[in-house]
C-alpha cells in the first residue's frame, strides 16, 4: 500500500488529498459547498453538503489519478472545529443544519454565563474563553430552539458530533471524536481528558449525546466497502489547526505555525502540560499518540482568507481570491485605509462577539486597490496581535513562524506578515499541511510511518521571508492598527 488518503473538510471547501510515503501530494480535488446565512451573525451548513462534497472529493481523486482503493492504507480526517452538528441515531439523518464555529447566535447566552461567574470555572477547566465559537452554547441553542430536540436526546436518540464526528459516523457508523476537537467543545476537561459532568449539568447536555474520545492516531475503524469499493481503515483524526501544527513538524515546546485559511490560527507548541494563558489566548489539547498528549497554545482569528473572498463576493472588485495580491500590489501602499474584518466579531486577543467590519482612513482618493491591499494586511495584523501575546505567555523567543494555508502562497502577505512580527515567516514546499498532519497521524497508527522523527525530516522551506520593516515603522503600525480596531469594538451594541 503506497497512499494516505487525508480528507480535509473546511469551512468553505471539502478536500481530498493523497500523499505517498515521502510526504508529497500525489493527487487532490476540492469541491466548496453552499453557506447559510439566515439572520445577521448566524452561519449554517447543511450536514449533508458537507458529507456528500467530502465523499464526492475522495471518490474523485481516486478515480482522476487512476489510484485503487486497494493502494490507500489508511484515511485521516483534518475537519473545521467547533462546528456543531446533531443527528438521529436510527437513521443517520441531521437533525437540521449544523451552526458554524463563526456563528455568534449564542453571545447573549455567553453574555449571560459571564455575568453568573461561570467564566472562570470555564477557562479552568477547558483551556477556551466563554465564547460563542465553541460548541457548547450551539448545542444548547439547538437543544433549545428545535421543536422536540430535548426531549429526543434526552431519550437518546440523537447524537452529536463536530465534523470529524459526522464524517466517521458515515464511513464507519461509529460514534467517535478524537481529543483535540473534544477539547474545542467547551465540555471537555484537557486536565482529566475526559467529559466533564459539571460542564454537561452547566449547559444542558445529556451525556447520552456524546462520541466516544480516542486518541488522534490509532485505527477507529474501517469505511463502509460501499464508498470506495473496499474497506480502508479510519486511523488519524484531528482538528484542523492541530492537524496544520502537526503537519508542519512543530513537535517541540516553543515551535509555532500559522494557518491562513478562512480564519488565521497561530498556534505555538507548548510541551505536554496545559499551558495558562494570561493574555486571552487558549490552551488547547494538540494530539495523543500512544497515550502521549501534547498540548497547544493558540490564538484564533475570524476572519483571514474569508475577508478575501468577501472583496470577491460581497465587493465584486475580483474574479477570483487569487487575484487579490495583483490588484494590492498595483498600488504602492493602501493609502491610510485600515480594514478590521471583524464581519463575525474579533477573536483573540479581544473577544468581542459585537465588534463589526469596520474601513477607516478613507479619502476621496481611496480606490478599489487601496481596500484590497488593506484587506490582505488586516491579516497580517490581526496575526501579529497574536504572536504578541504568545510571547508573553510562553515567556520565550520565538525565531521563526511556519506559514501554511491557502493564502500562504501571497507573496506579499508573507512579507508583511515577517515585516509585523520581526521574524522571519517559513513556506514549506508542501503547503497542504492541515491534510498532511491528518495523514501523518493515520500513517503513524498504520506503521505507513515509523516514527515522528521520520516524518520531522521530511518537512522542507520552499521559501523564507525576512523581515525588512525596521522597528520603530512596525511600532507605528501596529499602534494605528489598535486604532482602528478601537473603533471596530462594540459596534453592534450601538
Amino acid at each position: 500500500m503506497d497512499y494516505i488518503l487525508a480528507l480535509d473538510q473546511g469551512t468553505t471547501s471539502s478536500r481530498a488529498i493523497l500523499f505517498d510515503r515521502q510526504g508529497q501530494v500525489a493527487a487532490s480535488a476540492q469541491h466548496e459547498y453552499p453557506q447559510h446565512f439566515p439572520q445577521p451573525g448566524w452561519v449554517e451548513h447543511d450536514p449533508l453538503d458537507i458529507w456528500n462534497s467530502q465523499l464526492a472529493c475522495a471518490r474523485e481523486v481516486l478515480q482522476t489519478s487512476g489510484i485503487d482503493a486497494g493502494q490507500v492504507a489508511a484515511i485521516g480526517i483534518a475537519n473545521q472545529r467547533e462546528t456543531t452538528v446533531v443527528w438521529d441515531r436510527r437513521t443517520g439523518e441531521p437533525l437540521c443544519h449544523a451552526i458554524v464555529w463563526q456563528d455568534r447566535r449564542t453571545a447573549e447566552l455567553c453574555d449571560a454565563l459571564r455575568a453568573d461567574g461561570h467564566a472562570p470555572l470555564i477557562q479552568r477547566k477547558t483551556g477556551l474563553e466563554l465564547d460563542a465559537y465553541f460548541s457548547a452554547t450551539k448545542l444548547q441553542w439547538l437543544l433549545t430552539h428545535v421543536p422536540g430536540a430535548r426531549t429526543r436526546a434526552e431519550r437518546g436518540e440523537l447524537a452529536f458530533g463536530t465534523v470529524d464526528s459526522w464524517l466517521a459516523y458515515k464511513l464507519t457508523g461509529r460514534h467517535v471524536t478524537d481529543v483535540s476537537n473534544a477539547s474545542r467543545t467547551m465540555l471537555f476537561n484537557i486536565n482529566s481528558l475526559r467529559w466533564d459532568e459539571e460542564l454537561l449539568a452547566l449547559f444542558g447536555v445529556p451525556a447520552s449525546m456524546l462520541p466516544e474520545v480516542v486518541a488522534s492516531s490509532g485505527q477507529v475503524g474501517v469505511t463502509d466497502e460501499k464508498w470506495f469499493g473496499r474497506a480502508i481503515p479510519l486511523a488519524g483524526i484531528a482538528g484542523d489547526q492541530q492537524a496544520a501544527t502537526f503537519g508542519q513538524a512543530c513537535h517541540r515546546r516553543g515551535m509555532v505555525k500559522n494557518t491562513y485559511g478562512t480564519g488565521c490560527f497561530m498556534l505555538m507548541h507548548a510541551g505536554d502540560a496545559p499551558p495558562v494563558s494570561h493574555n486571552r489566548l487558549l490552551s488547547t489539547v494538540g494530539w495523543t499518540i500512544d497515550k502521549h498528549t501534547d498540548y497547544l497554545l493558540e490564538g484564533s482569528v475570524f476572519m483571514g482568507g474569508a475577508t478575501v473572498q468577501w472583496l470577491r463576493d460581497g465587493l465584486g472588485i475580483i474574479k477570483q481570491s487569487a487575484d487579490v495580491e495583483a490588484l494590492a500590489l498595483s498600488v504602492p501602499d493602501s493609502g491610510g485605509v485600515m480594514l478590521v474584518p471583524a464581519f463575525v466579531g474579533l477573536g483573540a486577543p479581544h473577544w468581542d462577539a459585537y465588534a463589526r467590519g469596520t474601513i477607516v482612513g478613507m479619502t476621496r482618493g481611496t480606490t478599489g486597490a487601496h481596500i484590497a491591499r488593506a484587506a490582505v494586511e488586516s491579516i497580517a495584523y490581526q496575526s501579529a496581535e497574536l504572536l504578541a501575546a504568545m510571547q508573553k505567555d510562553a515567556a520565550c523567543a520565538v525565531h521563526e513562524v511556519r506559514a501554511d494555508g491557502g493564502a500562504a502562497r501571497n507573496d506579499m502577505l508573507m512579507q508583511f506578515q515577517a515585516d509585523l512580527l520581526g521574524v522571519p515567516v517559513i513556506r514549506p514546499r508542501v503547503t497542504e499541511t492541515t491534510a498532511l498532519g491528518a495523514a501523518y497521524l493515520a500513517g503513524l497508527a498504520t506503521g505507513f510511518w515509523s516514527s515522528v522523527e521520520e516524518i520531522a525530516a521530511q518537512w522542507q522551506a520552499e521559501r523564507r521571508f525576512e523581515p525588512r520593516m525596521p522597528a520603530a515603522r512596525r511600532e507605528e503600525s501596529m499602534a494605528r492598527w489598535a486604532k482602528a480596531v478601537a473603533h471596530a469594538k462594540g459596534w453592534a451594541l450601538i
